[in-house]
């Protein structure tokens, strides 16, 4: 008797312990957030106020509906099988010609997945734009607002999209999507451009800071620059940072900026590569507050440059590149010439 009882009073603790730990699980959910360079995803439908004959239907390129639909296809195949194939809960992007072109994405072929727009037109006059897609059941969306980049010589360039939320743990959170000026005319001509550009995103960043201290801040996008860079290192004062010594980490790191992808630079890896040479210039920059934060923080080590086989050059001489759309004028039915970065927080429901 005292035996079954015993076997009883074992499978009841059991039980219990069991419940308690599925209780403590559905509190957590590891939330992914990523960038992907989209190579001039233009519609072939002719604006009168954009720069865009270069995907018309007559152009050398020969960019006509059915190509349209296929780069289509291609994106959204590779933005769902991010996250284990579930889509990423944040997505920014770049070289998007039009709000359009995003909703055709988002109905056509990621409708199940549950995405939001965010997005403003820029008055870059080649109609390429930053935007933004987030998952309705992940995030509440607060507001938006635009920075425009004021470049000394007055060309216009993208805005600097900013998308406020609230997530499941309560949390306020800031993310910033960029595209910043080409190296066009060579890299050290260019690169006031690209100063000009990282000041106003830091001026954007630090009212925040101002505000709160504790403001949670991922800046995201193709910045034209590197991790080591004077526009990022210095201006924007984005700094590596050392997981193995998060517990060293200044007074004040909660206002300081970090850049997940320096690690990705000095290790000789890259998102972009031009000619023989990888490039990290897709990258993810983060408050000093979300290496910390309990209830919305970054997995450490998780930031990544996603490269799945489907999306890779396997041949030839830009073996290992990512696969494009184009190569020059001569049409190659691929994705884009940029891999996506991505990175994963831990978020704790309160």
């Amino acid at each position: 008797m005292k035996i079954k009882w015993l076997v009883i009073a074992i499978l009841f603790l059991s039980i219990f312990f069991q419940e308690q730990f599925l209780i403590a699980q559905s509190k957590k959910d590891t939330i992914v957030v990523a960038f992907y360079n989209q190579e001039n995803l233009f519609d072939a439908i002719d604006d009168p106020d954009k720069d865009d004959a270069e995907f018309l239907p007559s152009s050398k390129k020969e960019w006509t509906e059915e190509r349209f639909g296929k780069k289509m296809f291609n994106m959204a195949r590779v933005i769902r099988s991010m996250n284990d194939n579930r889509g990423p809960d944040i997505i920014g992007f770049c070289e998007v010609e039009n709000q359009k072109v995003l909703e055709t994405m988002v109905e056509k072929h990621l409708s199940d997945l549950d995405y939001q727009i965010v997005y403003k037109e820029s008055p870059d006059k080649r109609g390429i734009d930053v935007g933004l897609i987030f998952k309705k059941d992940k995030f509440t969306f607060l507001s938006m607002n635009a920075d425009t980049v004021i470049l000394s010589d007055r060309y216009p360039t993208r805005l600097i999209l900013n998308a406020n939320f609230v997530t499941k743990s309560k949390d306020t959170l800031h993310v910033f999507v960029n595209h910043w000026p080409s190296r066009r005319g060579g890299a050290d001509a260019s690169e006031k451009n690209r100063v000009e550009a990282a000041q106003t995103l830091k001026k954007s960043i630090d009212k925040y800071l101002s505000i709160s201290g504790k403001a949670n801040i991922i800046a995201i996008g193709d910045f034209n620059d590197e991790p080591t860079n004077n526009s990022i290192k210095e201006t924007l004062n984005a700094q590596p940072i050392s997981f193995s010594e998060i517990e060293k980490l200044p007074k004040n790191f909660n206002k300081n900026l970090y850049n997940l992808a320096y690690a990705k630079k000095m290790n000789g890896e890259g998102s972009y590569k031009y000619q023989s040479e990888w490039d990290m210039i897709d990258q993810i920059i983060i408050s000093g507050n979300l290496l910390t934060n309990k209830s919305f923080h970054l997995i450490c080590n998780s930031f990544e440059i996603y490269k799945p086989d489907f999306i890779v050059t396997h041949s030839g001489k830009y073996e290992g590149a990512p696969f494009p759309t184009y190569g020059g004028n001569r049409y190659l039915g691929g994705y884009s010439d940029h891999f996506p970065v991505m990175v994963k927080f831990l978020l704790t429901k309160k």
